[in-house]
């Protein structure tokens, strides 16, 4: 049996999330040569590769089938996972008649939701198995916790999915990154008034009651939203490379392609040409077979 020890470099499942206008889509730019499927047409203004808009749950998933079969990329970049929840939704509406996705039912919609959000997961993973990263990113909402203990109730920052889409992706990935921007209250000692200052662009790389987040390389809880920062999980992860049919070594002599027949002893004539001749013994050809051609 196998053992293998150390650490094994491999493509990252990335999810990248926070609020509005803190430049998810340029912070997912700085990875390894990305291309987008930009559902939300949030990459137009910058010099990108991406696919042409999904207008459709199929048209997007046969993106997906592209990069795993093609390899045009490094990393492949989700823009927004919440627009792309929307696509699948308008796809199962269609195909069921139904005129929203919502709780009717015992919540079965919502069950096929994630049923289908987990086949997108399950294709970024076969991606990643091709060694290409994969890039989620997708909006924050605030949403209001319930705790039974002495902390009570507070606004939370999570993922803009379905409550059944949203576990499926965060434990999906290997990394979860919140983007916010981080500000510092003052209280002014004279007048006890408050002021916010601040605003400087932050990642979270770790669980807190105030958000979701994780990492798996040993990242600070709270870096500058920076690519550099992070860039360590991706430097040993490199592009896969095809498969070569031929191998060319150099400064070998070239060896004279080998002959299966039988080996014959019998001495050439004079009187045949000498390029016949040559031919002749690297063929392993007799005179008597050449006289059979001659007189036939």
């Amino acid at each position: 049996m196998e053992i293998i020890t150390g650490k094994i470099p491999k493509a990252q499942k990335v999810v990248l999330y926070g609020v509005e206008g803190i430049g998810k889509s340029t912070f997912a730019s700085q990875f390894p040569a990305p291309l987008f499927i930009d559902t939300e047409d949030s990459t137009l203004h910058m010099d990108v590769k991406r696919f042409p808009k999904p207008t459709s749950w199929e048209m997007l998933m046969q993106q997906v089938d592209f990069v795993k079969q093609n390899k045009p990329c490094q990393t492949l970049v989700i823009d927004t996972m919440d627009w792309a929840e929307d696509l699948c939704k308008r796809h199962l509406m269609a195909a069921n008649g139904w005129n929203a996705i919502d709780s009717e039912g015992y919540g079965k919609k919502f069950v096929a939701l994630a049923e289908q959000m987990g086949g997108l997961l399950n294709k970024l993973s076969e991606v990643i198995d091709m060694g290409i990263n994969v890039v989620v990113t997708a909006h924050a909402m605030l949403r209001k916790k319930e705790e039974p203990d002495e902390m009570g109730a507070f606004d939370r920052y999570e993922l803009k999915l379905e409550k059944k889409t949203a576990p499926l992706v965060k434990e999906w990935a290997d990394m979860v990154l919140f983007a916010n921007y981080k500000t510092t209250v003052i209280t002014d000692s004279k007048t006890n008034s408050k002021k916010a200052t601040g605003g400087q662009r932050m990642m979270y790389t770790t669980h807190r009651p105030a958000w979701d987040a994780k990492n798996r390389i040993g990242l600070a809880d709270e870096l500058p939203f920076e690519y550099v920062q992070i860039v360590q999980a991706f430097s040993e992860v490199t592009q896969p490379q095809p498969v070569q049919n031929t191998v060319t070594e150099q400064n070998q002599p070239v060896q004279p392609e080998p002959n299966f027949g039988p080996e014959r002893n019998e001495e050439i004539p004079a009187i045949i040409p000498r390029a016949v001749a040559d031919l002749m013994t690297h063929d392993n050809v007799g005179v008597d077979e050449i006289m059979q051609v001659i007189y036939q």
